[in-house]
């Protein structure tokens, strides 16, 4: 178990710095007209390279709480207290540093999140709601890779469609609807790939090499949306397409296989302030690109700045919150 658990951590640190970094590339991506191709090409490999990190978070939970236990009434009040604790922090931040309605934000609070990044807290809840009816059992890897073929590319309604002579064969629709189907999904295959054994002849290298290549062809998709556009559209990068699908179960089995001897310092770190870093980090990069506290003339540095100021003051922030948050109900 103790295995387990270090491998857990360090792919928790890993996804939470992989947050901050889609969150600090996002300008560039979203703003390819207005800096250089190099430029834009390095944000997208780095963002292309991140998306995996919101499946992470869905995988490490599912592989905690779709087993012999499920979520209790304590992490429930958990997640509430932390919705209710940065949607205040953020309301606040809204109201005296932004432009932005805080009345209609407040209004619309249980439609949407007050900020953005908020929205994964919504989304979690669903699979501590499901928890206490889903266990897991122990599945053959040819079966297991049967399924995610099917469901995580063929079926998946997020797969380019692909036609032949009008006649469509991707994907098959098996009548997949909604990113809450694939969110549980990612909780169920963190829990299966984590009991499973993986510690098999050359897997390690063959899932980084799939990696690699998922994050290359979804940066080059994303590269030729925007030349057949004109402007930047998210087609490759939805946390439930197939590529991002392909990327988050090969990051998982490889940092299974490869990080569970000990949690290593600076990931065990991020791991244990990740909540608090998820829950400030999307403010401070606000505050710094609205007030100009950034580098655009220099693409390459400004994103190191931004990455590495919004990640040590969230740490920061988290650390002084755990002061407070002795029983540790939001941080």
């Amino acid at each position: 178990m103790q295995s387990k658990i270090s491998w857990i951590d360090n792919l928790r640190g890993i996804a939470c710095l992989m947050v901050v970094m889609i969150h600090t590339t996002t300008w560039y991506v979203t703003n390819a007209h207005s800096i250089s191709q190099v430029n834009w090409d390095i944000a997208n490999i780095l963002n292309s390279a991140s998306r995996v990190s919101v499946p992470l978070f869905f995988m490490i939970s599912g592989f905690l709480f779709f087993g012999e236990r499920s979520a209790q009434p304590r992490h429930f009040v958990r997640i509430a207290s932390c919705l209710l604790f940065y949607s205040a922090v953020a309301l606040l931040y809204i109201t005296l540093f932004t432009s932005i309605n805080a009345g209609l934000s407040l209004k619309n609070v249980l439609q949407k999140p007050v900020f953005y990044h908020l929205w994964f807290f919504f989304a979690i809840i669903v699979i501590y709601l499901v928890s206490p009816l889903i266990q897991v059992k122990q599945v053959g890897w040819k079966m297991l890779l049967a399924l995610m073929v099917v469901i995580g590319i063929v079926a998946n309604p997020n797969t380019l469609s692909q036609k032949i002579d009008g006649v469509e064969w991707l994907p098959v629709n098996l009548y997949i609807n909604g990113d809450t189907f694939y969110y549980v999904l990612y909780g169920m295959l963190g829990r299966a790939l984590g009991m499973m054994d993986t510690q098999r002849r050359g897997l390690s290298w063959l899932c980084g090499g799939i990696f690699i290549l998922s994050v290359v062809i979804i940066s080059r998709g994303t590269l030729h949306e925007l030349q057949w556009r004109g402007n930047f559209a998210d087609t490759w990068y939805l946390y439930c397409g197939p590529m991002v699908f392909i990327c988050a179960v090969s990051l998982l089995t490889l940092a299974k296989n490869t990080l569970n001897a000990r949690p290593l310092p600076v990931m065990g770190l991020i791991s244990r302030h990740s909540l608090g870093i998820y829950g400030f980090h999307a403010l401070i990069i606000h505050a710094l690109r609205t007030r100009g506290v950034e580098l655009k003339s220099w693409p390459l540095l400004d994103i190191i700045w931004i990455f590495s100021a919004t990640l040590l003051a969230s740490l920061l922030l988290s650390m002084l919150l755990q002061k407070i948050d002795t029983r540790r109900f939001v941080s």
